[in-house]
């Protein structure tokens, strides 16, 4: 009655090892190590850097823990800092050659103490929140009318360009606020451009307007859609955030937080950065994308072999693979003409990179294109007044439309990089800090202390309690408590979440919620006894009625803890990822976990007169005062 079969040992003991593996990375604390990341967007860091890292400390003779490839950077662990010191002075003097225009950031950061074996197992430590570690938080808004703006004015733009091609005559076109205004003088032109209008910009509605101050001036108003502007509203914050994860990439944090906070802000949290100054000028960074042609005259080859000077009218950039080119001066386009860039395939589906440029950008892009047919054409990103060529395609065809695409010798993985460079490579939108604070890390250590405090001792309070009410059940209760916060933090280091004081204190709620459904088994299975059940028979309907009441119990909470994760943000959703995993480990702790103890206690007697569950009250108002095994408790 009261026996599990082997397969479901056999889960709990799976589940009982992963949980110890996976818990295990949190107990052994941080130690100094070296981050290697890219500081420039058209670098990437391969396992060749994570080769010329380990060879730049073996020619110092510095000896490491590891050095790893790690997402997108290299890291090197160290015992100590003053190994660290010297590992970062090495390694910077080995990948970048020209300490003026580095190729890669090389950062001091600390890294977890966790044997290699566990790293191996993909078993890392949770990430700990800025209240925990110290670091520097900015709150920022987003200026959400000036990228309407900037939507509306490059409308306008095409709408002139639109009625130009069509040779639709017009007395004018201005932008009044979030509308375009378009004067005409004659009626049939006026609905010839809004068929043509309407259909070829839907962002925005076409009304024909009678002028009040001139009757005889016939006006067509194109307004926004509603939906238009949420749809610029929600693409300029995503950019932006785009941007700002590519920019603190170069701070060496490795677990930043650059999350949404309402409809027009952004929350941006860098742990372990106590530098506000530099973490301000690499957020506030500009970066600006412009097109040039390529010089292939004879003079621009001779200046490459190093045989002549650089022409006159030209410059000197770096391609993606370090190859030299010569670029002419003059600029063909800006990123202020992109309006999209996306990773797809052409015609002979190969990678691609499609741009989709504004009415002002094709007209320009179509006279150049048929100008210079098989000659290149550079994209070339600029950041901190340096450009480097990301791309310089040769021109097939003349392309017109606004449609171009870029193909050539490049992966589906480049294709993604090079669009998401061009449609990132500055914001969207202007934004302002609205709110900084500096955590430091001695702060940091002291709310981890009172965290773990407050975990520990509400942890020993509640397995007391269990343990002296309920005696050898309320012990059952307390090891499945403690199996419960084992399983909830092997989870949230799989999950590799970031852990908050929120996230501390919702540890320590789910303790507190989580004993609730031990309670109520326990005292469903004294209500059983009362009743004169055989003890083997009153743990198995204890158990199987308060099922019910325990899933109904955990259900609602998760619901609300449910509807906080889909509206909450910040420390509230932290909160909530918490919360809501501790209830699923909860219910699966307490009545599994609890039950298969039970069974291996009292399922292998057959003969069981007595459990030690505590003092049981009868209806009649006598106590029966628990039992030892071997002696019948009866009701």
């Amino acid at each position: 009655m009261n026996r599990y079969p082997l397969w479901k040992y056999l889960v709990l003991g799976v589940a009982l090892l992963i949980g110890l593996i996976y818990t295990l990375p949190n107990f052994f604390g941080e130690a100094p190590a070296v981050q290697v990341s890219s500081a420039r967007a058209t670098v990437k860091v391969t396992p060749e850097v994570q080769d010329r890292v380990q060879k730049a400390l073996d020619e110092a003779k510095i000896a490491a823990d590891f050095v790893q490839l790690e997402g997108t950077s290299v890291r090197a662990r160290f015992s100590d800092t003053d190994v660290q010191l010297k590992a970062k002075d090495a390694i910077q003097a080995a990948l970048n050659r020209d300490p003026a225009n580095p190729d890669f950031i090389v950062a001091l950061n600390l890294v977890s103490r966790s044997p290699q074996w566990l790293a191996s197992l993909r078993a890392f430590p949770m990430y700990l929140g800025l209240d925990l570690r110290g670091g520097v938080h900015f709150l920022m808004e987003v200026d959400m009318r000036a990228a309407i703006t900037k939507r509306v004015e490059s409308l306008v733009g095409d709408a002139r360009t639109m009625l130009r091609e069509k040779n639709l005559r017009h007395a004018g076109v201005s932008r009044e606020g979030n509308q375009i205004s378009i004067a005409f003088r004659e009626t049939e032109t006026l609905k010839a451009a809004q068929l043509l209008l309407g259909d070829r910009l839907p962002d925005l509605e076409w009304k024909p307007v009678t002028d009040a101050a001139d009757a005889a001036q016939l006006r067509l108003v194109g307004e926004m859609k509603p939906q238009a502007m949420v749809a610029v509203q929600e693409a300029a914050l995503k950019q932006n955030i785009t941007t700002l994860h590519n920019r603190v990439n170069e701070l060496g944090t490795a677990e930043p937080v650059i999350q949404q906070q309402g409809l027009n802000r952004v929350v941006v949290q860098l742990p372990g950065v106590q530098d506000t100054a530099k973490a301000k000028d690499i957020i506030g960074r500009t970066a600006t994308l412009e097109v040039r042609l390529v010089d292939d005259s004879a003079e621009a080859i001779s200046a490459l072999t190093g045989a002549g000077p650089v022409p006159f009218g030209t410059e000197r950039f770096l391609e993606k693979g370090g190859q030299a080119i010569i670029v002419k001066k003059q600029v063909i386009l800006t990123g202020d003409n992109l309006s999209d860039a996306q990773a797809g395939f052409n015609e002979n589906q190969q990678p691609a990179v499609h741009l989709t440029l504004d009415a002002r950008g094709a007209r320009i892009f179509k006279d150049t294109t048929r100008e210079n047919i098989k000659k290149r054409m550079a994209i070339i990103l600029f950041e901190k007044g340096k450009g480097e060529v990301v791309t310089a395609p040769v021109i097939q065809a003349e392309i017109g439309g606004g449609r171009v695409q870029i193909s050539g010798a490049m992966t589906t993985v480049e294709a993604t990089d090079i669009a998401l460079l061009l449609r990132a490579g500055s914001l969207a939108a202007p934004m302002e800090i609205i709110e900084e604070r500096t955590i430091g890390p001695s702060l940091g250590a002291e709310n981890i202390d009172r965290g773990f405090d407050s975990v520990k001792w509400g942890f020993l309070a509640v397995a007391a309690f269990m343990c002296v009410y309920y005696m050898v059940f309320g012990l059952f209760s307390a090891i499945a408590l403690g199996f419960n916060l084992l399983l909830l933090v092997a989870v949230l280091s799989m999950m590799q979440a970031t852990l908050s004081l929120p996230g501390m204190a919702a540890i320590a709620l789910v303790l507190g919620m989580a004993i609730d459904a031990n309670v109520l088994i326990n005292e469903r299975i004294r209500e059983e006894l009362r009743e004169g059940k055989p003890p083997q028979m009153a743990i198995h309907i204890g158990y199987e009625k308060a099922w019910a009441t325990i899933f109904d119990s955990n259900v609602t909470t998760l619901i609300a803890g449910i509807a906080l994760l889909a509206w909450g943000s910040g420390p509230i959703k932290g909160f909530a990822v918490v919360h809501c995993l501790g209830i699923l480990t909860s219910m699966f702790s307490a009545v599994l976990f609890s039950r298969g103890l039970v069974n291996l206690w009292y399922g292998r007697q057959r003969k069981l007169k007595a459990v030690s569950i505590g003092t049981i009250w009868r209806p009649d108002g006598k106590v029966v005062k628990p039992q030892d095994d071997d002696e019948t408790a009866q009701a």
